[in-house]
């Protein structure tokens, strides 16, 4: 396959590409700010519409111990622990402190009676966009948006900040660990993962996003579980034929994803359940066919690359502008009917964004470093 078929999304390697992979993770990227839209509507998790879209998180992370485990495992008589992680910064970063820069640009613009961003001084605001930028979460009780965000103005970046702390647990620890070692260690992480879903407070792992016990816990847990799961998933991958395997897999995301909440207030433990059968059992087959499966047309591999390259632009630009449309929908309290212009404005523009972001600075910013910063290789 010609380099102009390769996603942006690809981890730097000379391996044969999974490019089924790519479109499934910009498939649950489309899905996330779906997802987020919706947030504006909903009263609590119970009755939001696309109700498990922050499963895509687990999904991503299973897909990145993947990935990073197919391209690295076997490289490291000549792969060095500092090239390792800068490849990983220059991967990941500049997208980091793009989203920080859009989103404490916006910040003014997006007051509301849930927050009340009039109170918040511009040296506060410079202070929170260094912060995100640098990915260092805030320290509790001082964040400028004040619903308890580690990143205020990207809320996002949280998840960021974990798949900065697998990929240093990898190179620490997990790529040391023997097959068989790492199976038991998938299957306690797992365990804990499943308790928290089913007899934790939530009924769902919708948790990580906030510096706090049960928050930072619950997104422990899901980087634990789901990056070591991809990454066990690498070692023991043995492909099978599968056909169809982009439409298919695409299709069971979406679906996984919108399932709407199961078992209500009342039964906590079943929709804590249905998480848990997704985590350990769906996603990890879903990477296992996108990965087994084949593109053997030029429209599915258009398809898969473009998918592939918003994916992550995609995931940390769009918050921004959905707290602009959430001010939105409370200020004039809007119904979705009377929001829906705007919320397809919302989605599409952030795909238009995510693809310029990409050409025109994340890209041209990930060479720069790979030459600077890299002997050889790309990011």
């Amino acid at each position: 396959m010609s380099e102009t078929h390769i996603s942006s999304a690809a981890f730097a390697d000379t391996k044969p590409h999974y490019h089924i992979l790519d479109g499934l993770r910009g498939i649950a990227a489309i899905t996330v700010v779906c997802f987020h839209l919706f947030e504006s509507f909903a009263t609590s998790h119970l009755d939001q519409v696309i109700n498990h879209g922050y499963l895509a998180v687990d999904f991503f992370f299973i897909l990145s111990g993947f990935v990073v485990g197919y391209a690295c495992d076997d490289r490291w008589k000549t792969l060095k622990t500092g090239d390792f992680i800068k490849r990983r910064i220059i991967r990941l970063q500049p997208m980091v402190v793009l989203g920080a820069l859009i989103g404490g640009g916006m910040f003014y613009f997006q007051g509301c009676p849930v927050w009340d961003v009039t109170q918040v001084t511009i040296a506060a605001l410079l202070v929170a966009t260094l912060l995100n930028a640098l990915l260092i979460p805030v320290p509790v009780g001082s964040e400028v948006r004040g619903l308890g965000e580690m990143y205020p103005l990207n809320g996002p970046s949280w998840s960021l900040f974990f798949e900065y702390i697998g990929n240093l647990l990898y190179v620490l620890l997990l790529r040391k660990l023997s097959t068989r070692v790492l199976a038991v260690w998938v299957a306690i992480a797992g365990c804990g993962l499943a308790t928290f879903a089913i007899c934790g407070p939530y009924g769902d792992i919708c948790a990580g996003y906030a510096w706090t016990g049960t928050e930072f816990t619950g997104g422990s847990l899901r980087l634990l579980f789901s990056f070591s799961a991809g990454l066990l998933l690498s070692r023991v991958f043995q492909p099978v034929r599968v056909r169809g395997a982009f439409w298919w897999c695409s299709l069971s995301v979406i679906v996984l994803l919108s399932v709407p909440r199961i078992g209500g207030a009342e039964h906590l433990w079943m929709n804590g359940l249905y998480e848990t059968i997704c985590f350990t059992v769906c996603f990890p087959l879903i990477v296992f066919l996108g990965a087994s499966g084949k593109t053997t047309d030029k429209y599915t591999v258009r398809v898969c690359k473009f998918l592939g390259d918003i994916s992550y632009p995609l995931y940390m630009v769009h918050y921004p502008f959905i707290y602009l449309y959430y001010a939105w929908v409370k200020n004039e309290e809007l119904t979705f009917g009377q929001s829906l212009p705007g919320a397809i404005a919302l989605v599409v523009g952030s795909i238009l964004l995510s693809y310029a972001c990409l050409k025109w600075y994340d890209e041209p910013v990930r060479n720069y470093l790979t030459k600077r910063f890299l002997r050889k290789g790309k990011a």
